[in-house]
């Protein structure tokens, strides 16, 4: 086996000596985005057990879609040591340098063409496991001019769409905040360690929204949160959350984690500042962060008077833990008429 080469590496080595010298002739682009750990920078050497190799987008003006297809016909059968022929259970397995319209492209993988515009239920209805892979990956050649553009377009959520989802993210914590402790005083060790859990999510997804970083689905939510600035101060206490063997530990550090998330929250700035700080909840023994206050904010602070009347059931991954609707832009956009039904 030959030496392990980061994907999108292998995949730009690919183009410049086998792919763009076949199309000389054609005006394209030609990026890696869509599915794969490859275009998120998290494979490694178990990554090449399947759909992992030599792989790319070509994307060119209608007209001459035949012309690059047939150019690229006698691509050879490897490429630094590595198969160009790679497929998995449910791919295929062929060459996959595939040739796309950008319009193509966009109906395919995101169900709408965000040059046309992005309305806000579009926004609501684009999980942001979608929304990564087409802002991550890697542009090799722009010959069109349209993909960077489009990637701009995408790379972050409307002002107000965001001020929404911040709300909706703090709601779904305060929903179930106190729910840690009643579970444990009720002798439930482990439900409350289900919701401790189902808590830490919530958080670490409350710190993307707060770093405009989209979040990937389950398997590498952690590897991207650890990018974040957030995983210093935040991870540890989160860490010890599922940690935790007995109800105290994991309260006190719930606390310190609802506390430093509020500090980042009030330090982005986007809304009145709240006060970070642990309180009971109600008159009973548990400490919360009252998480309701900062939806509450974040709703006052949007100018759209659509989204402030709105109900905060959140986007469609925030509400939505299917993957087999979060993968498939067509299944997802079947919502929008819902989240209209709610205006």
């Amino acid at each position: 086996m030959p030496a392990f080469l980061p994907g999108l590496d292998l995949a730009q080595s690919f183009y410049e000596q086998e792919v763009h010298p076949r199309l000389s002739e054609v005006v394209h682009s030609a990026a890696l985005l869509g599915p794969g750990s490859d275009v998120l920078g998290y494979d490694d050497v178990r990554s090449t057990d399947h759909y992992w190799g030599p792989r790319l987008q070509v994307f060119t003006n209608e007209p001459d879609v035949e012309a690059a297809k047939g150019a690229l016909e006698a691509l050879p059968a490897a490429h630094l040591g590595w198969p160009t022929s790679i497929g998995s259970d449910q791919i295929p397995l062929r060459q996959h340098v595939d040739v796309w319209t950008v319009s193509d492209w966009c109906s395919a993988r995101l169900g709408v063409d965000p040059r046309l515009g992005l309305s806000t239920l579009d926004w609501l209805a684009l999980p942001q496991q979608l929304l990564l892979e087409s802002t991550a990956g890697r542009v090799f050649h722009d010959g069109l001019g349209q993909l960077e553009s489009v990637r701009e377009s995408l790379a972050w959520y409307p002002h107000d769409v965001w001020l929404w989802l911040l709300a909706a993210q703090w709601t779904r914590v305060a929903q179930e905040e106190a729910f840690v402790g009643r579970a444990a005083e009720a002798g439930d060790e482990l439900g409350s360690r289900v919701v401790a859990a189902r808590v830490v999510r919530d958080l670490m997804r409350l710190c993307f929204l707060l770093e405009r970083a989209y979040a990937p689905y389950t398997k590498w939510l952690g590897s991207a949160f650890a990018r974040l600035d957030a995983a210093a101060t935040v991870g540890p206490f989160l860490t010890a959350i599922v940690a935790a063997d007995d109800y105290p530990r994991r309260e006190d550090a719930l606390v310190r984690a609802y506390e430093e998330v509020a500090r980042r929250h009030n330090a982005a700035q986007i809304s009145e500042p709240e006060e970070p700080t642990a309180r009971p909840f109600h008159d009973r023994p548990f400490r919360v962060i009252d998480a309701g206050r900062f939806a509450k904010v974040c709703v006052e602070a949007i100018d759209d008077p659509a989204l402030r009347v709105l109900p905060l059931v959140g986007a469609i991954d925030q509400w939505v833990d299917s993957t087999d609707v979060l993968s498939n832009a067509g299944r997802a956009r079947r919502l929008i008429d819902w989240y209209g039904s709610l205006g």
